[in-house]
């Protein structure tokens, strides 16, 4: 494949720098993740509720209660000295987690790669996955 990328090209990383996340109540959402973990709420941006990740990367939750909200899935990197904390908010939430993608193991971590990692749903119907160590790539 001949490559598309300019000649005067940057050369510094293209990074991600927001996103929208759909959800039937944007602040039960956001408040939701930012507990999870350990973050804060911003102000309304527009339609928009976002929770900054501290990496430059912003999740801007967005209301849609006429159509159906498909599941995404959002995997966060934390700090492994953070994960038994967001483990614990989980539990205090009444959320349960699971070591799976599938949620068939429930209550359960996995030790993928090294690290540890678990998944939930948020209140919108996503599959949030918290990990410890990024997943090893060819």
């Amino acid at each position: 494949m001949q490559s598309t990328t300019p000649a005067h090209a940057p050369t510094t990383a293209v990074r991600l720098d927001h996103t929208a996340v759909l959800a039937r109540d944007r602040r039960l959402s956001a408040e939701f993740l930012a507990a999870v973990l350990g973050l804060a709420v911003g102000a309304p941006f527009g339609p928009f509720l976002p929770v900054d990740l501290g990496n430059g990367v912003t999740l801007d939750y967005y209301e849609e209660r006429e159509q159906p909200i498909q599941s995404q899935h959002y995997a966060f990197l934390v700090p492994e000295e953070r994960f038994d904390t967001a483990l614990a908010r989980l539990e205090a939430l009444g959320v349960t987690y699971y070591a799976d993608p599938h949620h068939s193991d429930p209550g359960r971590i996995n030790r993928l790669f090294g690290g540890r990692g678990a998944y939930f749903t948020d209140p919108s119907g996503h599959n949030m996955e918290i990990m410890t160590r990024p997943y090893v790539r060819p």
